[in-house]
């Protein structure tokens, strides 16, 4: 009996709870063919360290399957209990069972093998190399209130560290300075002239760190805990450092660097970071590690400049770019794409947090982000609530008070013999990692089956995308028969523990019948495959024109609606979808509009920061980005009522509640308005009307509780300047072009009316209808 729709989701849902996946689609089809008709690619959203409190860890190391598959064992392995046998479902050998597992019977088996327990965690016996480290790299070049938040947040921080995490101070502005805490009788600090570019070796040089370097045929990772080792000066224990850390920042001045008033202030951050890079690479590869980048402004000195001192040179904008009109950019790009590459290969991650009302430069200095799993946070100022929530969020802790985040996490994906990996898109760089389970064509992060996150917290979340390895002459299996399977490793350094974990998700499904089989479209997950869609929109749009990226989210959804509606060729009116996926339009409607993929209104700063978010959360998260939730609030109603997100929502008598994740916006009707300005709120007899403006704040703050980044709150009203955040997520249906009644009926007479030249979801829909029956493509 077919499962409905609802009752699938459920399913989905509950396979996210215990696995942290969800699948584009939960039947593979059985050849390459069949599979090049889905449109949609085969692809899981899988976020390896969900929060689960019911997730088993065990205390002994994994039993594995001999190389090179060096899969683990799993519920989907055949056990022979008389022969002490177990058969590897992905390589098909047959694998001895180690001897403490002889009182084995087919009713006391252990945890690995449970049905339940498709996922699985180790703690290893191999302990981390070194405690966590955390280096603070201060921008001096700033008003006196933000520096002196910033300050007041750095000094706060330090309580928030275990007590045995290493902690270090860089300080920039014209020079970089490196402190040397170790140094107990006056502030002591090693410079570095901010115009000049300095290779790694100068740089351990020049910190007196080049004998820390291994002699040949040592292990590295053991020079971060020699005491008193060379880098011992630079990076202290919290519980050593605290005091002379704290005089050292709250003596921290404004750069003293004179600025003419139509100049910018001289700031060296691509020097800042090299040494903050050349510290950490010397005496700690591989030992978890995070740099934190405080930029109060652009670097507009030395390596990795992205804009000269003078005012009256502007910063680039998305115009600039697509004009290459663009004194520093590809010069300033290399310097950091090299430089995130060094801090991925040394196992480091980069943070930045960026408090300025002008750019940065976060569009240069993405990859430092992107590719050692590091926060990014945009905010106007290091006084805003927004930077100083955020950043405390960072060193969150659990129940037993140890820091929510891994190091140095490598993330394996391991295939039956039906399934190739073709990439990831996420915050992970490639370890060229080749075997069996590596497909042909390329998705993103391609020809590898295994990636590095050197940062890697609980929402952390990566798209992984397969294709069939079948020919289509292969022999298709009966339906429910073959399985196809997909073993997700991730070994990570737990900052709680001090021990490597190793946590190991396993998953079946089913392989398409003969061609035709219905089940395959019945398992299609629209919600999560308009995620996994998106991260592959958003990876072309780094490199493709926008408009083309456009064309190519059309060209895949006309496919895909005229490969699975059901209509009458040439006839739009008998188009109907199935339910599961009558959304994934919709979807792709609000992704085409979305800051994701449209930078009009938005700084090249600004749209890094929306797609490096985006490319960090899991389906739920992802989805409230690309299609925003719109609650409304009225007298005749309890709490807030879902409504479409569409112009005719905007009801005079009406309060909206709109969360895009980056925003929270509570949006008065006209009525409301008035009434509130008038104090009525206030008056006696009213006490419904304060209530109801009440009501959707409360709402606001729940959605705030455990949101990171912590999104901009506003309040609006009606005619408002800061209306505009609502009425650019809106379907235009009542726009000056439409007449009110295009959309809404009832409603839509005293809905407002849009100016924008933008397409309504109405007619985007007739547009996909007409060319989805036409078979055009």
């Amino acid at each position: 009996m077919a499962l409905d729709y609802e009752q699938l989701k459920e399913q989905w849902g509950e396979v996210e709870d215990r696995d942290g996946v969800r699948l584009s689609w939960n039947v593979f089809p059985s050849t390459r063919m069949e599979a090049s008709r889905l449109v949609v690619p085969i692809g899981a959203l899988y976020t390896p360290l969900k929060e689960k409190p019911d997730t088993p860890l065990l205390q002994f190391e994994p039993v594995v399957c001999k190389s090179p598959c060096r899969a683990v064992l799993n519920p989907f392995c055949n056990v022979d209990v008389r022969a002490r046998l177990w058969v590897c479902p992905f390589c098909l050998s047959r694998n001895p069972l180690p001897p403490h597992y002889k009182d084995m019977t087919q009713n006391a088996i252990p945890p690995e093998l449970h049905p339940s327990n498709t996922t699985i965690e180790y703690k290893l016996s191999r302990p981390a190399p070194s405690p966590p480290i955390f280096l603070y790299v201060v921008d001096t070049c700033q008003e006196e209130d933000s520096l002196a938040a910033l300050k007041e947040s750095l000094i706060m921080s330090l309580s928030l560290l275990p007590e045995h995490a290493l902690v270090g101070l860089i300080t920039y502005g014209t020079m970089a300075q490196v402190h040397e805490i170790g140094y107990t009788e006056c502030p002591k600090s090693y410079v570095f002239r901010g115009s000049k570019e300095y290779a790694a070796k100068q740089v351990q040089e020049m910190l007196g760190l080049a004998q820390a370097a291994m002699r040949p045929g040592m292990p590295m990772q053991q020079g971060g805990r020699l005491p008193g080792g060379p880098a011992a000066r630079f990076l202290l224990p919290v519980s050593q450092a605290e005091f002379q850390l704290t005089k050292a920042l709250e003596q921290l001045q404004k750069d003293p660097w004179p600025v003419a008033s139509d100049r910018r202030s001289l700031r060296c951050t691509g020097v800042a970071l090299s040494v903050a890079v050349g510290l950490l690479e010397t005496s700690f590869q591989n030992a978890g590690g995070r740099i934190m980048l405080f930029a109060g402004g652009p670097a507009t000195e030395g390596p990795g400049m992205v804009v000269g001192p003078e005012l009256r040179e502007p910063i680039r904008s998305h115009h600039d770019i697509d004009r290459d009109n663009i004194k520093y950019y590809k010069k300033a790009l290399k310097f950091y794409n090299t430089l995130a590459k060094r801090t991925a290969h040394n196992g480091h991650v980069i943070d930045i947090f960026a408090g300025c009302l002008d750019q940065v430069g976060l569009l240069e200095m993405k990859s430092l982000c992107n590719s050692t799993g590091g926060h990014m946070i945009l905010t106007d100022s290091f006084t805003s609530s927004m930077f100083k929530q955020s950043f405390v969020r960072i060193f969150e802790k659990d129940d037993d008070d140890n820091l929510v985040m891994g190091f140095n996490a490598v993330l394996e994906a391991i295939t039956s013999a039906q399934l190739k990996v073709t990439g990831l898109i996420g915050h992970a760089v490639s370890l060229n990692k080749k075997s069996t389970s590596v497909g042909e064509t390329e998705c993103g992060i391609g020809n590898t089956c295994s990636w590095k996150m050197p940062g890697i917290d609980p929402q952390s979340s990566y798209g992984i995308y397969f294709e069939i390895a079948n020919q289509a002459g292969g022999t298709p299996h009966p339906q429910g028969q073959g399985k196809g399977l997909i073993q997700f490793l991730t070994y990570y350094q737990s900052a709680g523990t001090g021990m490597f974990h190793l946590r190991v998700t396993t998953l079946a499904r089913n392989l398409s019948g003969p061609a035709g089989d219905p089940s395959i479209a019945q398992s299609f997950d629209q919600e999560a495959a308009a995620v996994l869609m998106s991260r592959i929109a958003v990876f072309k749009a780094e490199v493709d024109d926008g408009p083309d990226v456009l064309r190519w989210v059309d060209r895949m959804l006309i496919r895909l609606c005229s490969r699975f509606a059901d209509y009458r060729k040439d006839d739009p009116s008998s188009f109907r979808l199935e339910k599961n996926f009558t959304l994934y339009p919709q979807f792709m409607f609000h992704l085409r509009r979305s800051q994701f993929l449209q930078v009009f209104n938005n700084s090249p700063d600004e749209t890094a920061f929306y797609r490096h978010v985006l490319n960090h959360e899991d389906v739920s998260n992802s989805l409230i980005m690309i299609q925003p939730t719109l609650d409304s609030y009225t007298f005749d109603q309890e709490g807030g009522q879902p409504v479409l997100l569409d112009s005719a929502s905007l009801q005079p008598t009406h309060i909206l509640l709109l969360d895009t994740f980056f925003h929270i916006l509570i949006w008065h009707g006209e009525t409301i308005s008035e009434w509130r300005k008038a104090g009525y709120q206030d008056q006696e007899g009213y006490e419904n009307f304060a209530a109801l403006l009440e009501q959707p704040k409360e709402d606001a703050r729940d959605l705030i509780t455990d949101r990171f980044p912590l999104p901009r709150f506003i309040v609006c009203d009606h005619g408002g300047s800061q209306a505009r955040f609502l009425l650019s997520k809106l379907n235009p249906s009542t726009t000056y072009t439409s007449g009110a009644g295009a959309y809404g009926g009832v409603g839509a007479q005293s809905a407002q009316t849009i100016f924008t030249d933008d397409v309504s979801l109405s007619t985007f829909t007739e547009s996909l209808m007409k060319l989805a029956v036409s078979g055009t493509s």
